[in-house]
């Protein structure tokens, strides 16, 4: 079934959850023991997510078509750098054959070393991919992403929600943001569409942060914002008791942010879980759901 016709029917706040697929092989029984460990959450899809310029294409592939077999309803990211339309048709045609009726259209980033100019291939924009998918594949659930902070190649606030109607427009479903730190910005996400006539869901992701080092390279690579009581917090709290006091600050975090969403009326929660279970249920069991 369509994500977006799931999300729809929701009777109450519902778990998705993003896993990023191993790269190598020996490390799959993990991998899916980790998943199986997380069906305590009874989520309501998950994802699985898709390498710079599609250099993990069939490790999503493979994952993705596994989980679906487990009974799953399973979204394969995928993104349009450096692809051609043949391509991407017949990526559709094999998720389809393997039971997987969803996918997340992103536009991607390049490969190391090319610009998005040199690398970009048949489809400019999300929007591009999204058409192409809707009348490729007519049944297909499609998502996007839509950021709560401007992407950070957009030049304004204006400019990125009109960039995210418009990838909305095209033919999605839903939307899964970008991760944030501040639930105003995805309210206000959320208010933007709905002025432009947009009412699709809008489901918030939401990243624990583990350390101040993966907090500081994941802020350099997405432009999220942290605010500054938030991140003085952290500080003091690995000054106080080191990297086990932050990963405790941040679950902490992750707690009041996801019930502050769900007080203003998020459909529910994309928890990106690093392919940590643990951390997930810690998070599920004291918010409550």
């Amino acid at each position: 079934m369509r994500i977006g016709t799931l999300i729809r029917q929701a009777e109450r706040p519902f778990f998705s959850l993003e896993f990023f697929p191993p790269a190598e092989e020996s490390q799959l029984p993990a991998f899916y023991a980790a998943v199986e460990e997380l069906r305590a959450l009874r989520p309501l899809f998950v994802s699985v997510t898709y390498g710079a310029g599609g250099s993990r294409q069939r490790n999503t592939l493979a994952v993705t078509a596994e989980l679906a077999r487990r009974g799953l309803t399973a979204m394969a990211h995928l993104t349009c750098v450096g692809a051609q339309p043949g391509d991407i048709a017949a990526f559709l045609r094999e998720l389809r054959g393997n039971g997987v009726d969803n996918v997340l259209a992103l536009r991607g980033d390049p490969p190391k070393g090319q610009t998005w100019e040199s690398a970009c291939g048949a489809f400019r924009h999300t929007a591009d991919l999204v058409r192409f998918i809707r009348e490729t594949e007519p049944d297909m659930g499609i998502g996007v992403a839509a950021y709560p902070a401007p992407h950070p190649e957009s030049a304004t606030f204006a400019l990125d929600r009109l960039h995210t109607a418009e990838k909305l427009a095209a033919g999605a479903d839903f939307a899964i943001t970008q991760l944030f730190f501040d639930v105003r910005e995805y309210e206000a996400l959320v208010a933007s569409l709905r002025e432009r006539g947009v009412d699709v869901p809008v489901v918030p992701g939401i990243l624990p942060i583990q350390s101040l080092d993966a907090l500081r390279r994941v802020l350099s690579l997405c432009g999220a914002n942290i605010p500054g009581k938030l991140y003085l917090e952290l500080e003091e709290a690995h000054a106080a008791g080191g990297a086990e006091a932050v990963r405790e600050a941040g679950l902490a975090f992750a707690v009041r942010q996801i019930r502050r969403l769900m007080d203003m009326g998020a459909p529910g929660i994309h928890l990106y879980t690093l392919n940590k279970p643990g951390l997930c249920r810690r998070i599920a069991e004291e918010v409550g759901f």
